[in-house]
């Protein structure tokens, strides 16, 4: 291991760059994974470019989960309970994405959420609301919180969204997936 370090070090003072590996075609340092992309006419990602995949994913396999818990309880597929498990499986699968970093989910969450700019406790008490929400909707109890729970949260989300996206016309790096996320605004919920 300490060789490896030895020989990274070594590259990279020799050749002037930050990272190993570095590629190198008929003696020529091409460069990095990135560098060799472009080196092939390939496409490169940009780190800071916004994108739906974080959400479409989250989405896609809290679907598949909820069908398959439905499932496995009623040997039916598609059930209003399959629907209900939906809901609550992607409020607990965001609340703990947001979890993972409350610090960084409440900074993003107060650039836009009316409530929390008023109040900003609640971008704190946020994920824990939507996780017990969540939780209360998959074991289908407790009704009389879990739903005025979710529809309030929901409800001051989507308008806070409404309002910054299209009546302030800003563009939102959204916190619905947690504080590190380039999610676009249009998917914040």
């Amino acid at each position: 291991m300490a060789h490896h370090a030895r020989g990274d070090r070594r590259l990279q003072a020799e050749h002037g760059v930050a990272t190993t590996p570095q590629t190198f075609i008929g003696g020529a340092r091409i460069g990095g994974y990135d560098d060799l992309r472009r080196h092939f006419g390939k496409k490169v990602a940009d780190p800071k470019a916004t994108s739906y995949k974080p959400v479409i994913a989250l989405f896609s396999m809290t679907a598949l989960m909820a069908l398959a818990a439905g499932y496995a309880v009623t040997g039916e597929l598609f059930t209003v309970r399959a629907v209900e498990w939906f809901i609550g499986f992607s409020m607990a699968v965001l609340a703990l994405l947001k979890l993972q970093n409350v610090e960084s989910f409440s900074t993003m969450f107060l650039n836009y959420d009316l409530l929390a700019k008023r109040w900003v406790p609640y971008s704190y008490i946020y994920p824990f609301a939507e996780g017990l929400a969540g939780v209360l909707m998959i074991a289908g109890a407790l009704n009389w919180l879990s739903i005025p729970v979710a529809l309030f949260i929901g409800t001051v989300g989507a308008v806070s969204v409404f309002k910054a996206v299209y009546i302030d016309k800003r563009e939102l790096k959204c916190a619905c997936v947690g504080g590190n996320s380039n999610s676009r605004s249009g998917s914040c919920r």
